[in-house]
Protein backbone atom coordinates (compact mmCIF):
# COMPACT_ATOMS: atom_id res chain seq x y z
CA UNK A 1 0.00 0.00 0.00
CA UNK A 2 2.81 2.40 0.88
CA UNK A 3 4.47 1.70 -2.48
CA UNK A 4 1.21 2.45 -4.33
CA UNK A 5 0.90 5.75 -2.48
CA UNK A 6 4.42 6.69 -3.54
CA UNK A 7 3.67 5.89 -7.18
CA UNK A 8 0.44 7.92 -7.04
CA UNK A 9 2.22 10.94 -5.56
CA UNK A 10 4.97 10.65 -8.15
CA UNK A 11 2.52 10.60 -11.05
CA UNK A 12 0.49 13.45 -9.55
CA UNK A 13 3.42 15.82 -9.06
CA UNK A 14 5.17 15.04 -12.36
CA UNK A 15 1.93 15.94 -14.11
CA UNK A 16 1.81 19.29 -12.31
CA UNK A 17 5.32 20.60 -12.02
CA UNK A 18 8.47 21.27 -13.94
CA UNK A 19 11.82 22.61 -12.88
CA UNK A 20 12.34 26.26 -12.06
CA UNK A 21 11.11 28.52 -14.88
CA UNK A 22 12.70 31.51 -16.54
CA UNK A 23 10.74 34.08 -14.55
CA UNK A 24 11.47 37.44 -16.10
CA UNK A 25 10.05 39.95 -18.53
CA UNK A 26 12.48 42.84 -18.65
CA UNK A 27 10.93 46.33 -18.81
CA UNK A 28 13.24 49.30 -19.31
CA UNK A 29 12.05 52.89 -19.09
CA UNK A 30 14.52 55.05 -21.03
CA UNK A 31 14.06 58.80 -20.48
CA UNK A 32 15.99 61.78 -21.82
CA UNK A 33 15.77 65.31 -20.47
CA UNK A 34 14.78 66.64 -23.90
CA UNK A 35 11.48 64.73 -23.56
CA UNK A 36 12.38 61.74 -25.70
CA UNK A 37 11.31 58.52 -24.01
CA UNK A 38 10.90 54.87 -24.90
CA UNK A 39 9.55 51.88 -23.01
CA UNK A 40 11.49 48.76 -24.00
CA UNK A 41 10.30 45.23 -23.23
CA UNK A 42 12.55 42.22 -23.75
CA UNK A 43 11.23 38.67 -24.11
CA UNK A 44 13.21 35.45 -24.28
CA UNK A 45 11.57 33.18 -26.86
CA UNK A 46 12.03 30.26 -24.46
CA UNK A 47 9.26 31.79 -22.35
CA UNK A 48 6.72 30.46 -24.86
CA UNK A 49 7.61 26.88 -23.89
CA UNK A 50 5.86 24.90 -21.15
CA UNK A 51 9.27 24.29 -19.54
CA UNK A 52 11.56 27.15 -20.64
CA UNK A 53 14.70 25.92 -18.86
CA UNK A 54 14.79 22.85 -21.10
CA UNK A 55 14.65 24.83 -24.34
CA UNK A 56 17.86 26.23 -25.90
CA UNK A 57 18.23 29.95 -26.41
CA UNK A 58 17.55 31.25 -29.91
CA UNK A 59 21.08 31.40 -31.28
CA UNK A 60 22.18 32.61 -34.71
CA UNK A 61 21.91 29.27 -36.54
CA UNK A 62 18.43 28.55 -35.20
CA UNK A 63 17.30 32.11 -35.90
CA UNK A 64 18.46 31.94 -39.53
CA UNK A 65 16.42 28.77 -40.02
CA UNK A 66 13.22 30.56 -39.05
CA UNK A 67 10.96 31.39 -41.96
CA UNK A 68 9.18 34.75 -42.09
CA UNK A 69 6.03 32.92 -41.04
CA UNK A 70 7.86 31.41 -38.04
CA UNK A 71 9.16 34.82 -37.00
CA UNK A 72 5.74 36.44 -37.28
CA UNK A 73 4.26 33.62 -35.22
CA UNK A 74 6.76 34.21 -32.42
CA UNK A 75 6.19 37.96 -32.56
CA UNK A 76 2.43 37.42 -32.20
CA UNK A 77 3.07 35.21 -29.17
CA UNK A 78 5.23 37.95 -27.73
CA UNK A 79 2.52 40.54 -28.32
CA UNK A 80 -0.07 38.34 -26.60
CA UNK A 81 2.27 37.72 -23.66
CA UNK A 82 2.88 41.45 -23.17
CA UNK A 83 -0.86 42.20 -23.36
CA UNK A 84 -1.41 39.71 -20.56
CA UNK A 85 1.61 40.87 -18.56
CA UNK A 86 1.59 44.58 -17.82
CA UNK A 87 0.20 48.10 -17.92
CA UNK A 88 1.91 51.47 -17.46
CA UNK A 89 0.92 54.94 -16.37
CA UNK A 90 2.32 58.44 -16.09
CA UNK A 91 1.43 60.99 -13.40
CA UNK A 92 -0.56 58.32 -11.53
CA UNK A 93 -3.25 58.54 -14.21
CA UNK A 94 -5.11 55.76 -15.98
CA UNK A 95 -3.34 52.44 -16.51
CA UNK A 96 -2.93 51.52 -20.17
CA UNK A 97 -0.81 49.51 -22.58
CA UNK A 98 0.91 51.62 -25.25
CA UNK A 99 1.29 50.51 -28.85
CA UNK A 100 4.55 48.62 -29.27
CA UNK A 101 6.65 47.88 -32.34
CA UNK A 102 7.93 44.29 -32.19
CA UNK A 103 11.04 42.79 -33.70
CA UNK A 104 13.99 40.45 -33.21
CA UNK A 105 17.34 41.77 -32.04
CA UNK A 106 20.60 40.34 -30.83
CA UNK A 107 20.61 40.31 -27.06
CA UNK A 108 24.05 41.89 -26.98
CA UNK A 109 24.84 44.34 -29.74
CA UNK A 110 28.13 44.80 -31.56
CA UNK A 111 29.67 45.29 -34.95
CA UNK A 112 30.19 41.61 -35.71
CA UNK A 113 27.71 38.75 -35.57
CA UNK A 114 28.92 35.63 -33.77
CA UNK A 115 27.55 32.09 -34.01
CA UNK A 116 26.91 32.16 -30.27
CA UNK A 117 24.85 35.37 -30.44
CA UNK A 118 21.35 34.95 -29.05
CA UNK A 119 18.23 36.66 -30.33
CA UNK A 120 15.35 38.03 -28.27
CA UNK A 121 12.10 39.82 -29.00
CA UNK A 122 12.21 43.51 -28.17
CA UNK A 123 9.16 45.75 -28.16
CA UNK A 124 9.45 49.55 -28.31
CA UNK A 125 6.86 52.18 -27.40
CA UNK A 126 8.07 55.74 -28.01
CA UNK A 127 6.52 58.81 -26.45
CA UNK A 128 7.37 62.49 -26.21
CA UNK A 129 7.14 63.80 -22.65
CA UNK A 130 7.51 67.25 -21.14
CA UNK A 131 7.92 69.03 -17.85
CA UNK A 132 4.31 68.20 -16.97
CA UNK A 133 5.32 64.55 -16.56
CA UNK A 134 5.99 63.92 -12.87
CA UNK A 135 6.10 60.13 -12.51
CA UNK A 136 6.10 56.74 -14.24
CA UNK A 137 4.98 53.33 -13.00
CA UNK A 138 4.39 49.75 -14.21
CA UNK A 139 1.77 47.24 -13.06
CA UNK A 140 2.19 43.47 -13.39
CA UNK A 141 -1.24 42.10 -14.27
CA UNK A 142 -2.70 39.10 -12.47
CA UNK A 143 -2.54 37.24 -15.79
CA UNK A 144 1.22 37.78 -16.19
CA UNK A 145 2.94 34.51 -17.03
CA UNK A 146 6.26 35.58 -15.52
CA UNK A 147 7.72 38.07 -13.09
CA UNK A 148 8.55 41.54 -14.39
CA UNK A 149 11.91 43.23 -13.89
CA UNK A 150 11.26 46.99 -13.65
CA UNK A 151 14.38 49.04 -14.39
CA UNK A 152 15.04 52.51 -15.76
CA UNK A 153 17.63 54.72 -17.44
CA UNK A 154 17.80 58.49 -17.08
CA UNK A 155 19.91 60.23 -19.73
CA UNK A 156 21.38 56.84 -20.58
CA UNK A 157 22.44 56.07 -17.01
CA UNK A 158 20.94 52.89 -15.47
CA UNK A 159 19.29 53.65 -12.14
CA UNK A 160 20.18 51.67 -9.03
CA UNK A 161 16.69 50.88 -7.86
CA UNK A 162 15.22 47.78 -9.51
CA UNK A 163 11.90 46.05 -8.81
CA UNK A 164 10.98 42.40 -9.28
CA UNK A 165 7.19 42.42 -9.70
CA UNK A 166 5.05 39.35 -9.12
CA UNK A 167 1.65 39.12 -10.86
CA UNK A 168 -0.78 41.64 -9.38
CA UNK A 169 1.86 44.03 -8.06
CA UNK A 170 2.68 47.66 -8.86
CA UNK A 171 6.22 48.97 -9.18
CA UNK A 172 7.62 51.80 -7.14
CA UNK A 173 6.83 55.23 -8.60
CA UNK A 174 9.75 56.57 -10.60
CA UNK A 175 10.02 60.25 -9.70
CA UNK A 176 10.38 62.35 -12.86
CA UNK A 177 9.42 65.61 -11.19
CA UNK A 178 11.49 68.44 -12.70
CA UNK A 179 13.55 65.96 -14.74
CA UNK A 180 12.42 67.11 -18.18
CA UNK A 181 13.28 70.41 -19.80
CA UNK A 182 10.81 73.23 -19.39
CA UNK A 183 9.02 74.69 -22.40
CA UNK A 184 11.85 77.17 -23.01
CA UNK A 185 14.41 74.35 -23.16
CA UNK A 186 16.04 75.03 -19.80
CA UNK A 187 16.80 72.38 -17.17
CA UNK A 188 15.85 72.91 -13.58
CA UNK A 189 18.33 72.39 -10.76
CA UNK A 190 16.57 69.15 -9.86
CA UNK A 191 16.95 67.82 -13.40
CA UNK A 192 20.65 68.60 -13.52
CA UNK A 193 21.22 66.77 -10.24
CA UNK A 194 19.10 63.73 -11.17
CA UNK A 195 22.00 61.35 -10.49
CA UNK A 196 21.45 61.60 -6.75
CA UNK A 197 20.15 58.28 -5.47
CA UNK A 198 17.68 57.71 -2.69
CA UNK A 199 19.33 56.01 0.28
CA UNK A 200 16.61 53.36 0.24
CA UNK A 201 17.17 52.36 -3.41
CA UNK A 202 19.80 49.71 -2.69
CA UNK A 203 17.78 48.23 0.17
CA UNK A 204 14.66 48.10 -2.01
CA UNK A 205 16.58 46.29 -4.76
CA UNK A 206 18.06 43.87 -2.21
CA UNK A 207 14.68 42.87 -0.77
CA UNK A 208 13.09 42.66 -4.22
CA UNK A 209 15.64 40.12 -5.46
CA UNK A 210 15.78 38.34 -2.10
CA UNK A 211 12.08 37.60 -2.41
CA UNK A 212 12.62 36.33 -5.94
CA UNK A 213 15.41 34.03 -4.73
CA UNK A 214 13.15 32.59 -2.04
CA UNK A 215 10.31 31.75 -4.44
CA UNK A 216 12.83 30.22 -6.83
CA UNK A 217 13.19 27.55 -4.15
CA UNK A 218 9.73 27.57 -2.55
CA UNK A 219 7.48 26.92 -4.40
CA UNK A 220 8.97 27.10 -7.93
CA UNK A 221 12.15 25.05 -7.57
CA UNK A 222 10.91 21.50 -7.07
CA UNK A 223 14.19 20.08 -8.35
CA UNK A 224 16.13 22.13 -5.79
CA UNK A 225 13.60 21.26 -3.06
CA UNK A 226 14.10 17.55 -3.70
CA UNK A 227 17.89 17.88 -3.72
CA UNK A 228 17.88 19.65 -0.34
CA UNK A 229 15.47 17.05 1.07
CA UNK A 230 17.82 14.38 -0.24
CA UNK A 231 20.61 16.01 1.76
CA UNK A 232 18.39 16.09 4.85
CA UNK A 233 17.34 12.44 4.59
CA UNK A 234 20.91 11.13 4.83
CA UNK A 235 21.25 12.24 8.43
CA UNK A 236 19.38 14.44 10.89
CA UNK A 237 22.54 15.04 12.92
CA UNK A 238 23.47 18.71 12.84
CA UNK A 239 27.16 18.38 11.97
CA UNK A 240 26.79 16.40 8.71
CA UNK A 241 23.70 18.42 7.81
CA UNK A 242 25.47 21.76 8.29
CA UNK A 243 28.56 20.54 6.40
CA UNK A 244 26.49 19.38 3.43
CA UNK A 245 24.33 22.49 3.27
CA UNK A 246 27.44 24.69 3.57
CA UNK A 247 29.15 22.83 0.71
CA UNK A 248 26.02 23.11 -1.44
CA UNK A 249 25.65 26.82 -0.62
CA UNK A 250 29.30 27.61 -1.36
CA UNK A 251 29.16 25.76 -4.67
CA UNK A 252 25.96 27.23 -6.07
CA UNK A 253 26.92 30.71 -4.86
CA UNK A 254 30.16 30.44 -6.83
CA UNK A 255 28.62 29.39 -10.14
CA UNK A 256 25.58 31.65 -9.73
CA UNK A 257 27.92 34.63 -9.40
CA UNK A 258 30.20 33.60 -12.27
CA UNK A 259 27.28 32.90 -14.61
CA UNK A 260 25.46 36.11 -13.70
CA UNK A 261 28.60 38.15 -14.37
CA UNK A 262 29.01 36.41 -17.72
CA UNK A 263 32.25 34.57 -16.95
CA UNK A 264 30.77 31.13 -17.64
CA UNK A 265 27.87 29.97 -19.76
CA UNK A 266 26.66 26.39 -20.19
CA UNK A 267 23.60 25.41 -22.20
CA UNK A 268 20.47 24.44 -20.24
CA UNK A 269 20.40 21.31 -22.41
CA UNK A 270 23.46 20.18 -20.45
CA UNK A 271 22.71 21.71 -17.05
CA UNK A 272 19.11 20.57 -16.60
CA UNK A 273 19.64 16.80 -17.12
CA UNK A 274 22.62 16.89 -14.73
CA UNK A 275 20.50 18.64 -12.09
CA UNK A 276 17.88 15.92 -12.48
CA UNK A 277 20.52 13.18 -12.30
CA UNK A 278 22.02 14.76 -9.16
CA UNK A 279 18.66 14.37 -7.42
CA UNK A 280 18.56 10.67 -8.27
CA UNK A 281 22.19 10.08 -7.23
CA UNK A 282 21.77 11.72 -3.82
CA UNK A 283 18.55 9.80 -3.13
CA UNK A 284 19.90 6.43 -4.25
CA UNK A 285 22.99 6.93 -2.08
CA UNK A 286 20.72 7.53 0.92
CA UNK A 287 19.20 4.09 0.36
CA UNK A 288 22.31 2.13 -0.62
CA UNK A 289 24.92 3.71 1.68
CA UNK A 290 23.29 4.90 4.92
CA UNK A 291 25.22 7.17 7.24
CA UNK A 292 27.39 10.21 6.59
CA UNK A 293 30.82 9.74 4.98
CA UNK A 294 33.29 12.54 4.10
CA UNK A 295 33.14 11.87 0.34
CA UNK A 296 29.50 12.96 0.46
CA UNK A 297 30.71 16.58 0.73
CA UNK A 298 32.56 16.26 -2.58
CA UNK A 299 29.45 14.90 -4.29
CA UNK A 300 27.23 17.65 -2.85
CA UNK A 301 29.75 20.36 -3.77
CA UNK A 302 30.06 19.18 -7.39
CA UNK A 303 26.31 18.99 -7.82
CA UNK A 304 25.96 22.36 -6.09
CA UNK A 305 28.08 23.91 -8.85
CA UNK A 306 25.56 22.64 -11.40
CA UNK A 307 22.55 23.82 -9.39
CA UNK A 308 24.07 27.32 -9.30
CA UNK A 309 24.03 27.36 -13.09
CA UNK A 310 20.36 26.41 -12.92
CA UNK A 311 19.63 29.42 -10.72
CA UNK A 312 21.63 31.76 -12.96
CA UNK A 313 18.86 32.06 -15.56
CA UNK A 314 16.98 34.34 -13.17
CA UNK A 315 19.67 37.04 -13.19
CA UNK A 316 21.90 36.68 -16.22
CA UNK A 317 21.52 38.88 -19.27
CA UNK A 318 20.08 42.00 -17.65
CA UNK A 319 21.64 45.35 -18.45
CA UNK A 320 21.60 46.51 -14.83
CA UNK A 321 23.67 49.22 -13.21
CA UNK A 322 26.77 47.41 -11.79
CA UNK A 323 25.94 48.13 -8.16
CA UNK A 324 22.35 46.99 -8.70
CA UNK A 325 23.58 43.76 -10.30
CA UNK A 326 25.81 42.99 -7.31
CA UNK A 327 23.04 43.85 -4.86
CA UNK A 328 20.55 41.79 -6.86
CA UNK A 329 22.95 38.84 -6.95
CA UNK A 330 23.51 39.03 -3.20
CA UNK A 331 19.80 39.43 -2.47
CA UNK A 332 18.79 36.59 -4.78
CA UNK A 333 21.35 34.25 -3.22
CA UNK A 334 20.24 35.28 0.27
CA UNK A 335 16.66 34.47 -0.68
CA UNK A 336 17.74 31.05 -1.93
CA UNK A 337 19.43 30.37 1.42
CA UNK A 338 16.33 31.43 3.35
CA UNK A 339 14.29 29.10 1.14
CA UNK A 340 16.63 26.20 1.87
CA UNK A 341 16.61 27.00 5.59
CA UNK A 342 12.80 27.11 5.67
CA UNK A 343 12.71 23.77 3.91
CA UNK A 344 15.14 22.13 6.36
CA UNK A 345 13.29 23.52 9.38
CA UNK A 346 9.99 22.20 8.03
CA UNK A 347 11.52 18.77 7.35
CA UNK A 348 13.00 18.64 10.85
CA UNK A 349 9.74 19.65 12.54
CA UNK A 350 7.79 17.04 10.58
CA UNK A 351 10.13 14.22 11.61
CA UNK A 352 11.38 15.27 15.04
CA UNK A 353 8.87 13.09 16.91
CA UNK A 354 10.23 9.92 15.33
CA UNK A 355 12.98 9.16 17.84
CA UNK A 356 13.88 5.59 16.89
CA UNK A 357 16.43 5.73 14.05
CA UNK A 358 15.42 2.34 12.65
CA UNK A 359 11.80 3.42 12.41
CA UNK A 360 12.90 6.76 10.95
CA UNK A 361 14.88 5.01 8.25
CA UNK A 362 12.10 2.53 7.47
CA UNK A 363 9.23 5.04 7.52
CA UNK A 364 10.90 8.20 6.21
CA UNK A 365 14.39 7.80 4.73
CA UNK A 366 13.87 4.82 2.42
CA UNK A 367 10.41 5.66 1.01
CA UNK A 368 11.25 9.38 0.86
CA UNK A 369 14.54 8.78 -0.94
CA UNK A 370 12.86 6.28 -3.26
CA UNK A 371 10.28 8.88 -4.26
CA UNK A 372 12.95 11.53 -4.78
CA UNK A 373 14.98 9.09 -6.91
CA UNK A 374 11.92 8.44 -9.08
CA UNK A 375 11.57 12.15 -9.75
CA UNK A 376 15.27 12.46 -10.57
CA UNK A 377 15.29 9.50 -12.95
CA UNK A 378 12.07 10.60 -14.65
CA UNK A 379 13.36 14.15 -15.18
CA UNK A 380 16.74 12.93 -16.41
CA UNK A 381 15.12 10.78 -19.10
CA UNK A 382 12.61 13.50 -19.98
CA UNK A 383 15.25 16.23 -20.29
CA UNK A 384 17.58 14.13 -22.42
CA UNK A 385 15.18 12.40 -24.78
CA UNK A 386 11.99 14.50 -24.89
Amino acid sequence: MRFLKIIFLFQFFTALVHGHPIPDILVIGDFEQNGSSVIIIELDTRSFSDDPEEVPMLELEAFERLTLEDQNGLLLKGEDMIKDALLIRFNEGEWYLPNFDYGFERKVGGNTVEETDTFVIRAYARKELNSETKSYQVRAKESAAYDIIFTNRLNGIPQKRVNVLFPGEDSFILDLNNFFQTADGENTAEAISFKKENKGDSLSTLFSFMRQGFVHVIPLGLDHILFVLGIFLLSRKWKPLILQVSAFTLAHTLTLGLATMGFISISPEIVEPIIAASIAVIAIENIMFPGYKPYRLVIVFIFGLIHGLGFAGALSGFDLEPTSLLIGLFGFNLGVEFGQLALLIAAFLLTVRIKDERNYREWIVVPGSFTIALFGIYWTVERIFF
